[in-house]
């Protein structure tokens, strides 16, 4: 099995997770043993926001940074631990609304395919970027 930073690595529709992942420099610490547990926004996720946003991004590395931890919990939830609470803390320090009752919802985002297990911790993929606040 591979580590979250490979598997992401391995999936294509991951390219610019894995591009912003790199440029903020979090691909050791996403590596380490964790375990992780990481709501991963797609290629088409990215793609909504609006233009210009990740150029701009990658140019401030501290509030990529941010974002992208944003998206990080420490430990491993599946969809069925993550059912059984309203919220979890990221490792940027925020919380997270979960939303299980109609389908699995992260904040503003739903989640598309859930528990995308990895060495050292799992991956949920989610339809858009959550943003503090």
């Amino acid at each position: 099995m591979a580590d979250i930073v490979d598997l992401a690595v391995q999936t294509e529709d991951f390219s610019t997770l894995v591009t912003a992942v790199k440029a903020a420099n979090l691909v050791e610490a996403l590596k380490s043993p964790g375990p992780f547990t990481v709501f991963a926004p797609n290629n088409a996720a990215f793609a909504k926001l609006p233009p210009g946003t990740i150029q701009t991004l990658v140019q401030n590395i501290p509030q990529l940074a941010r974002i992208l931890t944003y998206h990080v919990v420490s430990g491993k939830l599946m969809k069925a631990d993550l059912a059984q609470v309203n919220s979890v803390i990221s490792l940027e320090g925020s919380p997270i609304s979960i939303d299980c009752s109609d389908g699995f919802e992260v904040k503003n985002a739903t989640v598309i395919a859930a528990d995308i297990e990895a060495d050292n911790g799992v991956i949920h993929v989610i339809d858009n970027v959550i943003l503090m606040g």
